[in-house]
């Protein structure tokens, strides 16, 4: 390490500013989800623009927080951000400290999943990894399944416990507001266990809106169509949300909004 200036590289603090919010910058894959915010999820960005300052977000799947931190930031929204993977909750801790914007954003290293429907309420598992990368994805909490549910083997297995957002609504601060709530579930895989956890949450009139990336493939998603609908929900799908190509083909947003 003689040639290694460590102080100069702790001092070093990268970073990018978009529309206001900045984004700190550690590796390749932090700048290509900075690079791409305006054109990975135009719907995700419309559909926050449209909520009033007053609301709040609940953001299942954070991964580093360019949603939540827009949502915060840029609209003045509150919100509550899940993100297990201690990589990516490591950056979006940052991402919150270097905006000041920890009286808007509070983070919690924890998946939401209907495994904590134990009677301690809290569910202890493991989180698979595809990768140990800030701003990586694809990550699994309990069974080791990719996007399609099939089985994978995991580079890393990380220690994690889960909630279920019914709880989570029961116990925290935010069951003595009055404000709307918005609700943003990617996780790439497991959208039907975290709608399962929340349908009582779901049911409350302050409940406007949620974004869901389903996976059209997979009955168990698909099946989630039909229980907002049933749930007094509309779902509106943008042109392009559902991936027409690659590894990720049909799998997409999709929002639904209270009639």
């Amino acid at each position: 390490m003689t040639d290694f200036d460590l102080a100069t590289y702790e001092n070093t603090q990268p970073n990018i500013n978009i529309d206001g919010v900045i984004y700190f910058i550690p590796n390749q894959s932090c700048l290509w989800r900075a690079n791409t915010l305006h054109d990975k999820e135009p719907d995700t960005l419309n559909w926050i623009a449209n909520f009033d300052r007053n609301d709040i977000l609940i953001d299942i799947g954070a991964n580093v927080g360019m949603y939540s931190l827009r949502a915060a930031v840029k609209h003045g929204l509150k919100v509550y951000a899940f993100e297990p993977e201690s990589q990516n909750y490591a950056v979006l801790c940052k991402n919150i400290m270097i905006n000041d914007a920890a009286d808007k954003i509070l983070a919690y290293c924890m998946a939401v999943s209907d495994e904590s429907f134990s009677s301690s309420n809290i569910y202890f598992d493991k989180l698979n990894l595809s990768s140990l990368t800030a701003g990586g994805s694809c990550h699994s909490f309990g069974n080791d399944i990719d996007f399609n549910l099939k089985p994978k083997k995991s580079l890393f297995r990380q220690g994690c416990m889960s909630i279920s957002l019914d709880h989570f609504m029961e116990v925290s601060e935010i069951r003595h507001t009055d404000q709307n709530i918005h609700i943003k579930i990617d996780v790439d895989g497991i959208e039907h266990k975290v709608v399962a956890s929340a349908l009582h949450t779901i049911q409350l009139d302050r409940v406007r809106s949620l974004l869901i990336e389903l996976n059209t493939n997979l009955g168990e998603h698909n099946k989630i169509i039909d229980v907002m609908e049933g749930l007094d929900f509309k779902t509106t799908i943008h042109p392009d949300a559902i991936r027409k190509e690659g590894p990720f083909q049909g799998i997409g947003n999709h929002i639904f909004i209270r009639k």
